[in-house]
């Protein structure tokens, strides 16, 4: 395994930096407006590897046959779970039985 970092971590870890010297608040103008310039720069290099990733995953499911195909992912919402999904046991519509 190579001892260099990917760029994400490299990229990610400098705006961080960008961020802190900012928020300390006590740069000159011109200063933190390079810091500004970098930081913009910086982030969109962080989406742009982000999105790349997100484009190479792939999950496995199953087809109609049964037989597992690699499919693009797909990230599910986990805060809108599908009440009409009897498999999902996140749904709590399901009233108690009275007579029990």
């Amino acid at each position: 395994m190579s001892k260099k970092k990917p760029a994400f971590e490299q990229s990610l870890r400098e705006l961080e930096e960008v961020v802190a010297k900012m928020e300390h608040g006590e740069l000159p103008l011109d200063e933190c407006v390079q810091y500004y310039e970098r930081g913009v720069k910086l982030a969109a290099a962080c989406a742009h590897e982000l999105d790349a990733a997100r484009q190479r995953i792939e999950q496995l499911q199953k087809n109609e046959q049964g037989e597992l195909v690699a499919t693009p992912f797909m990230p599910d919402s986990s805060d809108k779970s599908d009440p009409s999904d009897p498999s999902d046991p996140s749904d709590k519509s399901e009233t108690a039985d009275p007579s029990a």
